[in-house]
């Protein structure tokens, strides 16, 4: 069988949709070898109208969209197609979007769904999306979940994780909070920052922040400087090191991601995976990433800062059951997003649809 997929974002794009595609399609080629997989990285214009010819000229099976859109003459070829549905954020959290971006996902997405033969959705949330907003039928959906990179099942030595983490932030203390993702409105930080800022001083660890962002990344900072200790917060904006990365999850005592809405919510398996605890949101997708052993707390409670505050709290001073906690979810994580696992999933989707 050869399978054509759309490869802009795995050649182009460094962080979610990128790693997701080149995740996959990795992951594919070490476990299914005998099959033959075409990566297409064309220009806009044919992305957007002939790419899913040129892959039914080129011989291939099926096309598959890694990020959530098929080009125009999908419906005009004699193969199946397939979409990955990442998440539909512009309608669920729209305040996030320029109201002309919001029209253009609702259109080429809403468009992808419909059309597609089949959509897969990363978690059972997303799936319930599609069908809520696309009217997709339920037999037209499938759940594989996103795949992580395969470095983060690998448990890292402690003494180099520490080493690894030191040297990415100068003078980081030996425990510390973290938060991975986007600095915006959706992640949800300036909830993270009120809970610290319930915490008492001298029984406060300080947060790393791995992440970027504008407008919002300034009211965090600023109710940081008002509210909080110098040096409570540190801020590191880039990391695109996977190693370094795993080596702060490794480190962490707690990993925090109260997020609004999640397709999948990556960070919160990836720092499951490393056996470090987890607390995140009641809602979206974020249940099915942590498992049944996180703590949850709904991120639109009144009192969440201070739910949040309770969790840390416990957490930080408890080490016997930050660690139980840790390994429950590393765990439920290692069984439930292992990668042959997922690998599989997909490729009897392709059998079945080919």
């Amino acid at each position: 069988m050869q399978i054509g997929f759309d490869a802009k974002r795995y050649f182009h794009n460094h962080t979610g949709l990128g790693n997701y595609a080149r995740t996959l399609v990795d992951g594919l080629k070490k476990n299914f070898s005998e099959c033959q997989y075409r990566l297409y990285d064309e220009k806009t214009l044919r992305r957007t109208f002939s790419q899913g010819a040129l892959a039914q000229r080129e011989g291939c099976d099926l096309y598959h969209g890694l990020s959530n859109e098929i080009p125009l003459d999908s419906v005009k070829i004699g193969i199946p197609t397939l979409v990955t549905i990442h998440d539909v954020a512009w309608r669920t959290f729209p305040d996030m979007y320029h109201r002309i971006d919001r029209m253009l996902y609702d259109w080429k997405y809403g468009w992808a769904a419909r059309h597609a033969t089949r959509v897969v959705a990363i978690s059972e949330s997303t799936k319930r999306d599609v069908q809520r907003f696309y009217g997709v039928p339920d037999e037209r959906i499938s759940v594989v979940y996103q795949p992580v990179q395969e470095l983060f099942y690998t448990p890292m030595d402690e003494a180099l994780a520490w080493e690894t983490a030191s040297s990415s932030i100068p003078g980081l203390p030996r425990d510390f909070l973290l938060s991975v993702g986007s600095v915006n409105s959706r992640k949800n930080l300036m909830a993270v920052l009120q809970a610290m800022s319930l915490i008492p001083a001298e029984n406060r660890m300080p947060l790393v922040v791995v992440g970027s962002g504008r407008e919002y990344m300034e009211k965090c900072r600023s109710f940081a400087e008002q509210h909080l200790r110098k040096g409570d917060v540190r801020w590191l904006s880039q990391l695109n090191d996977s190693k370094r990365l795993q080596a702060l999850y490794t480190c962490a005592r707690v990993m925090v991601y109260p997020s609004f809405y999640e397709g999948f919510g990556l960070p919160v398996v990836e720092a499951a995976l490393q056996g470090t605890p987890v607390l995140t949101s009641t809602i979206s997708s974020l249940p099915e990433a942590a498992g049944p052993d996180a703590c949850l707390v709904d991120p639109h409670a009144k009192d969440a800062p201070l739910q949040m505050a309770e969790h840390l709290n416990t957490l930080c001073s408890d080490r016997t059951k930050a660690e139980q906690i840790g390994k429950a979810m590393q765990t439920y994580a290692r069984n439930t997003f292992a990668p042959d696992i997922l690998m599989k999933q997909m490729m009897d989707l392709y059998l079945e649809m080919a």
